[in-house]
């Protein structure tokens, strides 16, 4: 007998059913899984239901639905690839506009629809941090410019909180582009003809719409903004059109100099599209929990390079993961990181019981008798007994190759890998090192980023002193120890869930982390030691490369890996996410899939341990 239909079963049925019908697809496959939502392969998969289906968060769940299936009905994905400007902020606000257009479309005449969305927005809004912007300066230029479309083509005003972010820069935007915004609405229905008049927006906005407009306009950039002359990025990466709105905004300022050096940003936003072209401005610590990873071009501009410097330590921290975060919160945040990636933890314990299985057939261990001294061998006993005169026996068993090895993972803690990224890099090192240890291997477990977007402490401290020229590293760096070696993963354990809090990922300053993670690994006892480093780009830091000359941090990190690989007895290998880190690293993978990363962490690491699997023996015998 089939068992009864539960309500979370029912809610399900009725927001494929609603889905289906918004996106005019009435085989549409829709699917429920802790990596929604999101649109792929013709798969529309949404987040598991809330246990309470009156609250806000399934008003959230069903304006997440509506949006992607608009999008499937109102959109076309190639076409929008194709008509997206090259410029990284201007194909940002591109973006945002064309999915308000799309969700205007589906709501105008559909009040429900339309309460849902509000309810999608507000959330993914809270959870970027934007409702609490207070400065006009800090706005996303995308979310004001989607906004302020929104108003235009459903004549109806942004919900509360959004309207009071959009109020802040409002008479701005209308002073600048308002009549752009009148013609928008006026080709809604039209994807192509609402491109082309969304390209005069962006150049109302001072933004490059790719296609030579406003060549004059820009023909004299303040000293904040690009230089509009500048080569595009050579290693542009296709956009990734996942449907969820864009962040990662630029603020209502321009850019520094600096900030044009940076390749294309990806954004793994839950359920956003992936925007290569996303910039980092001041609005950095208030975005979506996608991210902005970070790549860096080849160009130089001007400026000499010196050795590396820092401005000052003053504010800097290495501090352990329990000390961030109450015990409390640390439960949460780990029972959150559980049940978002079941899934995905049984499948990494899978190939970490394989690899558990390999070391151990490595590990063959014998004894070694009739020692004079060692572990008593009981066996023998009995020749005491007939014998008194008899000494003695003890044996000794030899050391599993693996117990003097120590294996530090070193985990980028950017804005970049916020999102599924840091959940699965997460849950993959706590596996590793549950495994590990259980073959007697230590494991140590690190984290990098900054305190502060832009500088922090540091950056104000520099601007006190002069703004002196070439001043150096101009960040706070926040080191965090998840899991020091000695620590038992059961005690550690908890700790890992900290990733998961809100406002905690920010800036990556790659160079120094490795470095210290390096020194930590050359204070240790091991005689092998081992350094993986976790990461999805290149160094970025926009308080400092504004500063200093062009790729400061990224020839820094080049010079630290040269000396390890070069001169320390530390074997270090590294693995990007979605980012080709085979540029810096001798030993490096590159995955495009952040769901390879368990198994690429677990064979490199299978791989290392097969090329010393010969038993080391220790045996102390008697003179």
């Amino acid at each position: 007998m089939a068992s009864p239909e539960t309500p979370q079963d029912r809610f399900k049925r009725a927001l494929s059913t609603a889905a289906r019908a918004l996106a005019e697809q009435a085989e549409l496959e829709v699917a429920f899984g802790s990596d929604g939502p999101k649109l792929a392969n013709g798969v529309l998969t949404l987040p598991q239901p809330p246990r309470d289906l009156s609250g806000p968060e399934s008003a959230t769940l069903r304006g997440q639905a509506d949006r992607l299936a608009l999008r499937l009905a109102n959109h076309d994905e190639g076409l929008h690839a194709r008509l997206s400007p090259p410029d990284r902020n201007a194909a940002e606000v591109f973006e945002a506009v064309e999915q308000a257009r799309v969700e205007a479309i589906g709501s105008v005449a559909l009040p429900g629809v339309r309460a849902n969305m509000d309810a999608a927005l507000l959330s993914r809004l809270e959870k970027m941090g934007a409702l609490r912007v207070a400065d006009a300066a800090r706005v996303p230029l995308a979310e004001a410019a989607a906004l302020m479309t929104r108003e235009r083509l459903t004549g109806k005003p942004a919900p509360d909180g959004a309207g009071r972010l959009l109020d802040l820069v409002r008479a701005e935007l209308e002073s600048k582009a308002g009549r752009q915004f009148d013609r928008l609405a006026e080709a809604a229905g039209d994807q192509t003809a609402f491109a082309d008049r969304l390209k005069d927006l962006l150049v109302a906005l001072d933004l490059d719409p790719g296609d030579g407009r406003g060549e004059e306009a820009n023909d004299d950039p303040g000293e904040d903004e690009p230089d509009a002359q500048e080569p595009p990025p050579e290693d542009d990466a296709e956009d990734e059109e996942e449907p969820d709105g864009g962040e990662g905004s630029q603020g209502m300022e321009g850019q520094s100099d600096e900030e044009q050096s940076s390749e294309q940003r990806e954004t793994r936003p839950d359920g956003a599209p992936a925007d290569p072209n996303a910039e980092p401005s001041d609005d950095a610590p208030d975005l979506d929990e996608g991210a902005r990873p970070n790549r860096v071009e080849s160009q130089d501009d001007g400026r000499a390079i010196d050795a590396y410097r820092v401005f000052t330590t003053k504010f800097d921290e290495v501090v352990g993961a329990e000390d961030l975060c109450d015990p409390n919160e640390l439960e949460r945040l780990r029972a959150l990181l559980d049940q978002q990636l079941t899934s995905l933890s049984s499948v990494v314990t899978r190939l970490a019981n394989r690899l558990q299985r390999r070391l151990l057939a490595q590990q063959n261990r014998s004894w070694t008798f009739d020692l004079e001294e060692g572990v008593l061998d009981t066996a023998r006993l009995t020749r005491v007994i007939t014998d008194p005169t008899s000494p003695l026996s003890f044996k000794m068993e030899s050391e599993s190759p693996f117990r003097d090895t120590v294996v530090t993972l070193l985990l980028d803690n950017s804005g970049s890998m916020r999102g599924r990224p840091i959940m699965v890099a997460a849950v993959c090192a706590d596996v590793l090192a549950r495994t590990l240890e259980r073959c007697g291997v230590k494991v140590e477990i690190l984290g990098f980023t900054t305190r502060a977007w832009k500088g922090g402490q540091s950056r104000e401290a520099w601007i006190s002193a002069g703004k002196p020229p070439s001043p150096g590293r101009l960040n706070d760096l926040r080191h965090i120890i998840y899991k020091s070696a000695d620590a038992p993963w059961r005690r550690a354990k908890k700790n890992l869930g900290l990733m998961m809090r809100e406002g905690l990922l920010k800036e990556n300053i790659d160079g120094e982390a490795l470095a210290w993670a390096h020194g930590r690994l050359l204070a240790r006892p091991e005689q092998r030691r081992i350094l993986m480093v976790i990461s999805d780009g290149s160094p970025v830091d926009d308080s400092t490369q504004s500063a200093n000359a062009a790729l400061y941090l990224d020839k820094h990190l080049r010079q630290v890996i040269a000396e390890i690989e070069g001169s320390s007895p530390v074997e270090l290998l590294a693995i990007g996410i979605g980012h080709d880190v085979t540029r810096w690293y001798r030993k490096a993978l590159t995955l495009v899939d952040v769901e390879q990363l368990g198994g690429a962490m677990i064979e490199k690491l299978a791989e290392l341990f097969d090329q010393d699997a010969a038993p080391k023996k220790r045996l102390r015998r008697a003179a």
